[in-house]
């Protein structure tokens, strides 16, 4: 990557950085510093009753002294807070990576959702890689970053596939009250800000009010909506949008879909009607399957990827609202267990704050 394109990504990608790091403080928490840190209270107390002779474990007595008496202090409101990163390390003791440790450590990382299996292989990587070394607990940041952007560079393309020239499909799946709607809307803006010609087809027509609020964010994308009443067919509906698009020279379809997963065979059922009309009448059309996740619902939204994996072949997802009491750490579970890229994420209520998910940016953030 030359100067240019580099001073161009920064420029484009400082707001996005920001906003992450803003949205997994908790995550960072989590996975790294509550592991880390989680004795620093009761170190403290050792070194004021007298075992800081010690002075390569710790902070030096004096400082401790004043941690101390500030933890004891009852309206001492900062000491609820969560330590920032830097300053909770400065005051911890290193500690052995030894079973206990290894044992602790993917206890927190299963809590920060970054999933079961994942969680054991990262520990396992990392009682491979400290073996004879002596590292101690202060070594694990590093290695977790290493580890953490591997995982997610392994799951299959991020970018959001488009081709010019072509009328490319964007079919969006998802339980509802994850943000489905939502997403489509800024998905259209986002299109749209790019000069490219969108149409949304509504093909969710068995929520009541599902296309009504559709057709809001379609207004407010300025882009076309195709919609049939209430209660219709939604292959109908996909049908008419490509007949539509092809007659009208649209560059984008967007579709959307029911979000039902208390009967799955109803779900696949009409799933399976729209990838029909999909396979007979958009044969050869770029084609994106992409499943809208809440990020607040942690191991619950790998089971809804598990579920809508087996009903339609997903490309990717799109993670939303990371910027409310997420822990964001899903990302890693998705894209190591299921395989499945991480496209776009949520960061916000406003048009623009659907953004691409940039794997190096996602780990900086974690870690910076």
């Amino acid at each position: 990557m030359d100067d240019e394109d580099k001073k161009e990504k920064s420029g484009f990608w400082g707001s996005t950085l920001s906003k992450l790091k803003s949205a997994l403080k908790r995550t960072r928490h989590e996975v790294v510093d509550d592991v880390l840190d989680r004795e620093s209270v009761e170190e403290s107390e050792e070194f004021q009753e007298g075992d800081a002779g010690d002075t390569h474990v710790g902070a030096p007595a004096a400082e401790v002294s004043h941690n101390a008496s500030a933890s004891h202090t009852p309206n001492n409101v900062s000491t609820l807070s969560p330590p920032q990163f830097s300053s909770s390390r400065a005051k911890s003791a290193p500690r052995p990576i030894d079973g206990d440790y290894l044992e602790e450590l993917e206890e927190k990382l299963i809590k920060a959702d970054i999933g079961v299996k994942t969680a054991e292989t990262m520990v396992e990587h990392l009682r491979k890689e400290a073996k004879g070394k002596n590292w101690m607990s202060n070594d694990v940041e590093d290695f977790l970053k290493i580890e953490f952007a591997k995982t997610l560079k392994n799951a299959p393309q991020h970018k959001l596939q488009y081709k010019e020239g072509k009328l490319n499909l964007y079919l969006i799946v998802g339980v509802n009250g994850t943000g489905k709607t939502t997403s489509i809307g800024k998905l259209c803006y986002r299109f749209r800000s790019q000069g490219k010609k969108v149409l949304v087809a509504a093909a969710d027509t068995f929520r009541a009010a599902a296309e009504s609020q559709l057709e809001i964010w379609a207004e407010r994308a300025q882009v076309d909506i195709c919609r049939l009443p209430d209660g219709s067919d939604p292959g109908a509906v996909v049908f008419q949008a490509l007949n539509k698009a092809k007659d009208e020279n649209y560059d984008v379809i967007i579709i959307d879909t029911a979000g039902r997963l208390h009967n799955k065979t109803n779900l696949m059922a009409e799933l399976g009607k729209i990838r029909n009309v999909i396979e007979k009448h958009g044969k050869g059309l770029p084609l994106e399957s992409l499943l809208v996740l809440d990020a607040s619902t942690g191991q619950n939204g790998m089971k809804q990827a598990e579920v809508f994996t087996e009903v339609c072949p997903l490309t990717g997802v799109i993670l939303t609202k990371l910027d409310g009491t997420a822990k964001g750490g899903i990302v890693f579970g998705i894209s190591s267990e299921l395989n499945i890229p991480v496209k776009l994420i949520g960061l916000g209520e406003k048009m623009d704050d659907l953004r691409d998910f940039e794997p190096e940016l996602f780990v900086e953030a974690l870690f910076g």
